[in-house]
């Protein structure tokens, strides 16, 4: 496992959660809500890399994060499904000129980007991370 790479992709992660919560504060709710998949795919990148299992394209990181981590039972099944819903949600939001998130939508996007880093988190934690390791940003569950 190449520790660094993963650690890039929490950071990656971490910080784009921080730019979603601005975007939101700020009341940019579509762009929150793109942010917030970006959250749930760098979360979702670092976690096959811990078994030095890398992807690249989005839907590679749908494929991947599934069949090494959900129908291994590593991570629980419901968690794939923020993928899924979050990259449509994000299409619409960067490219769908008639689709527009209220700020309540937006805040749910962003609370479920939190939540699922929160998962991905402890897997990490699970396989050798320390928290340290991972920073402590409160309330990424």
């Amino acid at each position: 496992m190449n520790r660094d790479i993963v650690l890039r992709e929490w950071v990656r992660a971490t910080t784009t959660l921080r730019a979603a919560q601005l975007l939101l504060r700020e009341g940019y709710h579509d762009d929150a809500v793109s942010r917030a998949y970006y959250v749930i795919l760098h979360a979702a990148k670092a976690a096959p890399l811990v078994n030095d299992i890398a992807a690249e394209s989005h839907n590679s990181v749908r494929r991947l994060f599934g069949r090494h981590l959900i129908l291994s039972n590593a991570i629980e099944p419901e968690w794939s499904k923020y993928l899924g819903g979050s990259l449509d949600d994000r299409l619409a939001a960067d490219y769908d000129i008639g689709t527009s998130f209220t700020s309540d939508e937006a805040e749910r996007q962003c609370r479920s980007a939190m939540v699922e880093k929160g998962r991905i988190r402890r897997y990490l934690v699970d396989n050798g991370f320390a928290d340290a390791d991972l920073g402590s940003e409160g309330g990424d569950g």
